[in-house]
């Protein structure tokens, strides 16, 4: 298990201290494990979540069509109309993100809102990183609203048996959704604080740019209604998500040739596809099933439920906090997964109702990967996208603006859960 702990943490150093070279120490770092025999042959594949990765390849290349059609550039004009400066456009596309996550993946949703950021931003001559984080950030945060809205929230929601409307309303009382909304209107107005020197005044153009074509607009929203519509298929396939979206990119490539009456016009989306940001989440998915298969992630859930004592509340923080700074560095779908029966077990041995320590583990693990550029594959994707358009991330850009957002985030809905469920 040390060697395990030992490789995983210096990657993660490495990942951090040489952004540049991320995707190669990611990938190399899962090489090793597997070389090593930490991570078997035999679930190299099954530590790769291929349901990730289909849907960022598909949704990159139906976003590479959207923006050929000149739609973010309208839709950034419309949110220029409304908003009197800079810091509230940052505030209002980072709202709009948190809307679509709560029922959308949290990748599919930065894929789909980043390049309006990215329009807004050059039409305005300004950088786009805070922008970008800010939609990422966001996007993270809605994850645990609602039974859709997250892997980790859909895990828990099986485990418990709950619908989608528990997550609004559970054994008589007001239920996680509105933690989290709480969290969501501390962190807006921190990204207000954050943002407060951008003052600048937002030019009205007299025109709206005129979109040249609104098929790629008509796919991505039914990217977003079929997605919401998958989530409420029971025991369908894992990569449910991912094919619809490939799905979906095959037929916006196939209009694409057919209106171009030439087969290479397939090219250009297909060239938009990041694999920069797909060859690191390969690495990190190796890493993390090395870690699990030595067991790591196992222990660290026991050593939490050894550290309430048998007081709850204190069972309860622990679980919220160490919650949080586990995920900004583990995957938070393979802690969840095994967490979750971990509380069903301290809550049968003490003979409590574990709904706190459940919503108090799905706020901090969904939160917990906002607190670093590689806690979370949409920061990842955030990222990947602003590398793509030639601009740097470095972690003080990313830490400024995550950290404090998780804080503001996470601490409305840790008083709220244990106010509502804990006393």
């Amino acid at each position: 298990m040390i060697p395990a702990i030992v490789l995983f943490a210096v990657s993660y150093v490495l990942i951090l201290a040489f952004g540049r070279y991320r995707t190669y120490i990611a990938l190399f770092s899962g090489v090793l494990f597997i070389l090593s025999g930490m991570l078997p042959v035999s679930e190299v594949l099954s530590s790769i979540d291929f349901n990730v990765l289909l849907m960022i390849i598909g949704t990159m290349g139906l976003v590479s069509l959207f923006i050929q059609s000149k739609m973010p550039m309208m839709l950034a004009d419309m949110v220029m109309e409304k908003v009197p400066n800079i810091k509230w456009a940052v505030v209002a596309l980072a709202l709009f993100a948190g809307i679509i996550s709560a029922f959308v993946d949290n990748v599919a949703t930065v894929l789909m809102v980043a390049p309006i950021g990215l329009a807004i931003c050059k039409k305005l001559d300004t950088n786009p990183v805070p922008f970008i984080i800010a939609i990422a950030v966001s996007s993270n945060l809605q994850g645990a609203a609602t039974l859709v809205g997250d892997t980790t929230a859909i895990m828990l929601g099986s485990a418990l048996d709950m619908s989608f409307l528990d997550f609004f309303w559970y054994k008589g009382r007001p239920s996680i959704f509105f933690a989290v909304e709480l969290g969501a209107v501390l962190s807006a107005l921190i990204l207000l604080f954050l943002f407060r020197k951008e003052t600048a005044s937002i030019p009205k153009r007299e025109e709206r740019t005129k979109v040249e074509d609104f098929v790629p607009t008509v796919l991505l929203i039914m990217v977003l209604v079929l997605l919401i519509g998958a989530s409420f298929i029971p025991n369908k396939p894992d990569i449910t998500n991912g094919l619809i979206c490939c799905g979906l990119l095959v037929i916006g490539l196939v209009y694409e040739a057919i209106k171009k009456k030439k087969l290479s016009a397939i090219i250009p989306p297909l060239k938009e596809i990041d694999f920069n940001t797909i060859g690191i989440l390969v690495g990190i998915f190796l890493m993390i099933g090395g870690i699990s298969n030595m067991g790591v992630i196992d222990a660290l859930a026991g050593l939490l439920a050894k550290t309430g004592g048998g007081n709850v509340f204190v069972l309860y923080t622990v679980i919220v906090v160490a919650s949080v700074i586990i995920s900004a560095f583990i995957d938070n779908i393979p802690y969840v997964a095994t967490m979750i029966p971990v509380i069903a077990g301290i809550a049968t041995a003490l003979n409590i109702d574990a709904t706190p320590l459940y919503f108090g583990l799905l706020s901090g693990a969904t939160l917990g990967g906002n607190c670093t550029p590689v806690g979370a594959s949409a920061n990842i994707t955030g990222i990947g996208i602003l590398k793509k358009a030639g601009y740097t991330v470095k972690n003080g850009d990313f830490f400024k603006i995550g950290i404090p957002f998780t804080i503001a985030a996470i601490v409305p809905a840790y008083i709220y859960i244990w106010l509502m469920y804990g006393i």
